[in-house]
């Protein structure tokens, strides 16, 4: 049976708690120490927002229970899209003071080599989206892999957590081609992590979590809550049954499951720490004006999503979404409730975290 671990949690205990966490959930059993670990941050804007991204104190607790259970050679990493940046990214969310003061080198997937990589496992899409060949890091194959997702609803995928967050890893900068089949890319990408990963391991944060029309434009909830485990199918059901969903209505966590690469069905998952039977967020998934022309394009037809996303004229689509997440949402509508957010105690925290 596969073990998931609720703990509640609060800004003064964050740390201890984590490491509470970690040991309940083995995972000194499930990452062994003789393999480098990769640990796959989650970018999501490259400004703060609450939820969005992995938050510093949830970058900082695994990192220091790492290093405090003697693991070496750990790899930070995240990568770009086409409307994020890595090394803003790594400022905004204050990820950079973290690795600092461990000692620890920010490591971006836009600086390492990426090798051809054919996957043995039938794939779902992976094949069909990138017939010309799919690409992963070449530092990720024999190594160890510790997801940090946050716990937070998407427009794609109803919510995010850990096998999103594969997403960023294994898959260049055009992984917006993925949208069309973005549940089989997901699956597909567990697969690939199972064939080239020595341990895979997931870290959420569901301090604050995201409501509403993820992964960006959402708003923040504080919940207090913190989940880990190695079924990154397992982990995911749970985050989204918390949520408020019915895991397996969604799309790739009832594909994972039927393939048995996890378990997604909460009455078969053995939920350690917190009782969170009653436990509903009651979220509610939208969709910002970006997620909706990116799907009405890529659905229409097949010439239009050929014309705008294959050719020169998607740098327009680029600068749409910039503009709109950048220059108008998030001034406009984000800075508000981001100022609200840091009178709280989760706000005062970040606040610590020098930039």
């Amino acid at each position: 049976m596969s073990k998931v671990v609720v703990l509640k949690t609060e800004p003064e205990t964050v740390l201890e708690d984590y490491a509470k966490l970690l040991k309940k959930a083995n995972f000194t059993k499930e990452i062994l120490k003789k393999y480098e670990t990769v640990l796959k941050i989650n970018l999501s804007w490259s400004m703060y927002y609450p939820a969005c991204s992995t938050e510093p104190w949830q970058l900082e607790a695994i990192v220091k229970y790492m290093l405090d259970e003697e693991y070496k050679n750990i790899h930070p990493v995240e990568n770009r899209t086409v409307v994020t940046d890595v090394w803003k990214g790594a400022k905004g969310n204050r990820w950079l003071p973290v690795l600092r003061k461990y000692k620890q080198k920010y490591e971006p997937l836009t600086e390492v080599k990426w090798i051809n990589y054919k996957p043995k496992a039938e794939m779902l899409a992976m094949d069909k989206i990138f017939p010309d060949g799919h690409k992963i890091p070449e530092m990720f194959i024999g190594k160890n892999v510790v997801h940090l997702p946050t716990m937070k609803t998407h427009g794609h995928t109803t919510m995010t957590g850990a096998m999103k967050n594969a997403f960023g890893g294994l898959i260049t900068a055009r992984r917006h081609h993925s949208h069309k089949m973005i549940h089989e890319v997901l699956v597909d990408l567990l697969q690939i992590q199972k064939e080239i990963h020595k341990g895979i391991f997931a870290v959420m944060d569901g301090t604050v979590c995201g409501d509403g029309k993820g992964p960006r434009t959402m708003y923040p909830k504080i919940k207090d809550y913190i989940v880990a485990s190695k079924d990154q199918v397992a982990i995911d059901a749970i985050s989204a049954k918390m949520m408020g969903f019915d895991p397996m209505k969604i799309k790739f966590i009832k594909i994972a499951h039927d393939l048995g690469l996890g378990m997604g069905d909460v009455d078969q998952i053995d939920i350690v720490g917190e009782n969170i039977s009653k436990v509903n967020f009651k979220f509610k998934t939208g969709k910002s004006a970006v997620i909706m022309g990116d799907q009405l394009m890529r659905n229409h037809s097949k010439a239009i999503e050929k014309i705008l996303f294959h050719t020169p004229l998607f740098k327009m689509c680029i600068l749409g979404s910039e503009t709109y997440h950048d220059r108008f949402w998030y001034p406009v509508v984000g800075k508000p409730r981001i100022r609200k957010f840091m009178k709280s105690k989760w706000g005062r925290l970040f606040r610590t975290y020098e930039s």
